[in-house]
């Protein structure tokens, strides 16, 4: 019992498949071109955005160490009024 062998059928596209076919890929290349740009613009902001992050976040320690020194140097003086005050 052996199954007859059976030529493969042989699909042919007609012109109007392989045109729409061709479209249809060159649609998804302009979508897959529009996706890369539009990741790459995405990478730029956030990259601007980090690096204004950081600006902005060591502007912000700059200031608190001075705060910090203000504040040391006016507890000296506070300290050095008690004492006087004290005697």
């Amino acid at each position: 019992m052996e199954t007859p062998n059976k030529q493969p059928k042989i699909s042919t596209m007609t012109h109007e498949e392989e045109e729409e076919m061709q479209h249809d890929i060159s649609k998804l290349q302009d979508q897959v071109q529009k996706i890369s740009h539009s990741q790459k613009v995405t990478e730029a902001k956030m990259d601007g955005l980090k690096n204004g992050m950081e600006y902005k976040m060591d502007g912000l320690e700059a200031k608190l160490k001075g705060n910090i020194e203000y504040l040391k140097k006016d507890m000296g003086g506070l300290k050095g009024c008690l004492a006087k005050l004290l005697q």
